[in-house]
Formats: structure tokens, C-alpha cells, sequence
């Protein structure tokens, strides 16, 4: 359809903004999900950032979240806050926009330095994933309230401490903000090339706590009811419910003690990834049916945490359309939009559950995500922001 003069503008106002001094100033700061004093200062860098922005501003403490202990204890796991703005709700375009400010880097990890690769590739923590998404849209945002009719356009931002991690203490902001929206755009960086995800499967996380009886190995074993072994039984049964779009990884068996004593305790670890909503029920029969068979030919008792907290994510014709005027505003800028489906799970999995078009791969281009090769490839930071200005300007008819 080619672009306006508006839009000339609006995309020119994107580029120019001060991106990589942002993400240079981001990334040099630890915000692992659990280092809850780097993410206080992250915190407090967005909103000073982000308050160039009209609306208003805050930071939304996170909801209880409970971990399960090696040693089978559940203790509440502390989060850091999320940012919120909201920007003329009462608008008659509601449109949200999320990101996460948290990385996978401990504050005892080594990688906590930028390096320059070569001449435009940032090499840093965080820099991809996704402190250079969160600058670009910053700059695509105040783009959009410098052009004519911005104030048709309402939005949220949210920016989340712990996507890394499964977004449990978020989950419910996401469904607040997600209600009633028009479209939604997060973030997550795109693959180098510039592809987006598409179709995403789900993930659920348990953990299986399995109780015997200790007894001597030696003297009296058949008084035990060995943890461990029953541990494994429910390990290999769960294992033999993949397929059908559903995998299924055991990931750690934890317990067991000295040699000549028949253990207790296990903790069993176990990951699902289902690909729709059936492959939910599957699983969630295959668990009930194996901790129900295990417990009972080993006479112990299982106790079971955790849950599905990413729904699969599907293309549906709402997400197509989404993803078409992403691909036209692309194509009006020169850049060959593509997606393709990925096993990876991230926010827009909650926000396609709550019936909201989404692109979740809105972010810059870059690769080696969650290692010391992270990196960012810095000239997509101004192309991927126009590339948002064009598309929320679209969605917004501006």
C-alpha cells in the first residue's frame, strides 16, 4: 500500500531515537530473575525511561509464587516488581505491548560485560533478550505520540520481572491487561535473518514428591518402600506417554541416601511440552493415571506441584491477520517479513490464551540467546522500530 507522509515521518521519529545508548545503559545492569536488587535498578531505569510516555505509571508487586525444595519442602520464592503503564484507557484503540526486563544471568555469572564482536554486533547480556526489544519499543511509542490522532490510540505497556522463569508471579497482570485488547506485540527477539515465531507449543513444569518407608537394606528390606525406585517407575511411565503432539522429558530424580538404607524420599522432575489444548488433557490424564498406578504398586505416596503455565499458542485467523499487516508494514519499509512455528514458549502464550491476536517476536534481531554468546545486531534496533511505528500506527488507522 506504500507510505504516507504521516508514516515517513512517524518511521524517520523511530529510527533516530537514542536506541543503543539505552541498551548499553540496560544491559550493563545484572537483572537475572532471581538478583532482586539489580532488578529493583532495572525497574527504576525503565520507568524513568518509559515516563517520557504519557499515562500513568507503576510498579505492580508480584503475585506469591511457591517453589518445591530438593528435599521435598515448598517455600515462597520472592519475585521482583513489573512495570505498568497505561496510556488513555479510554481511547477507542486499546492495544498492549509487553516485554521482560529479567535475563538468565545470575549476579555471579561471568557474562556481565558488553564486548563489540565486530563493527555493528553488540555482544552482551541481555543485549537481544530482550533489553535491545524494550528500547526499540520505547522508540517506536514515542514515535507514535509525536504523530497526528495518537490519541485514538490507547495502550499498556507491561514489562515483567520473571519471563525467564515461566512469568508464574505475571501471569495473572497478563491476563488483566490482555482483557479487551484489540492486538498485542511482545518483544522477544527475532532470529538474525529477522524471522518471527509463529505457532508455539505450551510447557508445563511438575514436581513429583514420592514418600516410602526407610528400612535396612540389609536386615529388613522388605519393610521399605523404596522411594527411588518408584521414582524411576513413574519416570519411564510418564516418558511412554509422548507422541501424539506431546513430549514429555524427566528431567531429575533427587533422594536417596547411604547404600544400606532403602530410601524414603525422591523428588521427580518432569517437563510437557503439548502442541494444543488436547495434548493438555493427554498429559493431564497420563499424570493422574501414573501417579495413581505408582503409588499404588509401590505403596507410597506421591504428592504433585506445579502446572501448565504456557498454553500452546496456535495461528489462528485472528493471529494471521496480525501477523499480515506486520508483513505488509514490513514489506512498505523493504523487509522480507517471515515466521515459522517454534517449540520456545514466552508471554504470548498467555496472551493468545486470553483470546488476543499476538506477535511475540517483535524484538531486534540477534541469536545466541541465554549463553555468553548473546548478541545484538545493532542497526535492527532502528529498523525494527519503525517496523512497530508503521504496524501500531495501522493497527491504531491512524
Amino acid at each position: 500500500m506504500g507510505l504516507s507522509g504521516l508514516e515517513h515521518s512517524l518511521i524517520e521519529r523511530a529510527r533516530v531515537a537514542p536506541m543503543r545508548g539505552w541498551v548499553e545503559t540496560w544491559a550493563a545492569v545484572n537483572s537475572g530473575t532471581r538478583n532482586l536488587a539489580g532488578l529493583r535498578t532495572m525497574a527504576g531505569l525503565l520507568a524513568d525511561a518509559f515516563a517520557a510516555l504519557p499515562g500513568a505509571l507503576a510498579l505492580v508487586p508480584p503475585a506469591p509464587v511457591e517453589t518445591v525444595l530438593a528435599d521435598g519442602g515448598v517455600l515462597a520464592l520472592d519475585h521482583g516488581a513489573h512495570l505498568l503503564l497505561t496510556v488513555r484507557p479510554e481511547a477507542p484503540v486499546q492495544l498492549l505491548f509487553t516485554g521482560h526486563m529479567d535475563t538468565v544471568y545470575p549476579a555471579d555469572h561471568p557474562f556481565q560485560t558488553l564486548t563489540w564482536l565486530e563493527s555493528g554486533v553488540l555482544n552482551g547480556p541481555g543485549v537481544a533478550d530482550m533489553k535491545g526489544g524494550l528500547a526499540l519499543l520505547l522508540a517506536a511509542l514515542l514515535a507514535i505520540e509525536g504523530a497526528p490522532g495518537a490519541d485514538r490510540i490507547g495502550y499498556q505497556v507491561m514489562i515483567n520481572s520473571d519471563e525467564e522463569t515461566g512469568s508464574l508471579s505475571s501471569s495473572t497482570l497478563i491476563e488483566q491487561v490482555a482483557r479487551g485488547k484489540r492486538a498485542a506485540l511482545t518483544y522477544e527477539p527475532a532470529l538474525p535473518d529477522g524471522t518471527l515465531a509463529g505457532a508455539r507449543g505450551g510447557t508445563g513444569n511438575f514436581s513429583l514428591v514420592v514418600r516410602g518407608r526407610s528400612a535396612h537394606a540389609g536386615r529388613n528390606p522388605e519393610e521399605g518402600r523404596n522411594a527411588i525406585v518408584a521414582a524411576a517407575d513413574l519416570a519411564l511411565r510418564l516418558a511412554a506417554g509422548k507422541g501424539d503432539g506431546l513430549s514429555v522429558n524427566p528431567a531429575r530424580i533427587e533422594g536417596g541416601g547411604p547404600n544400606n538404607v532403602v530410601p524414603e524420599f525422591a523428588l521427580l522432575r518432569v517437563n510437557f511440552r503439548p502442541k494444543d489444548a488436547g495434548a493438555i488433557a493427554r498429559a493431564e490424564a497420563l499424570l493422574a493415571d501414573a501417579v495413581a498406578a505408582v503409588a499404588a504398586a509401590h505403596e507410597v505416596r506421591i504428592e504433585r506441584h506445579g502446572a501448565f503455565n504456557r498454553p500452546p499458542k496456535p495461528i489462528d485467523a485472528g493471529a494471521a491477520a496480525l501477523f499480515d499487516t506486520v508483513k505488509r508494514a514490513g514489506g512498505d519499509l523493504g523487509l522480507a517479513i517471515a515466521w515459522r512455528d517454534t517449540g520456545g514458549v514466552c508471554d504470548g502464550n498467555n496472551i493468545a490464551a486470553c483470546g488476543v491476536p499476538v506477535v511475540d517476536t517483535m524484538g531486534a534481531r540477534g541469536g545466541a540467546i541465554h549463553s555468553r554468546d548473546e548478541f545484538l545486531i545493532v542497526e535492527s534496533l532502528a529498523e525494527r522500530a519503525a517496523l512497530s511505528a508503521l504496524t501500531i500506527a495501522r493497527l491504531g488507522d491512524l
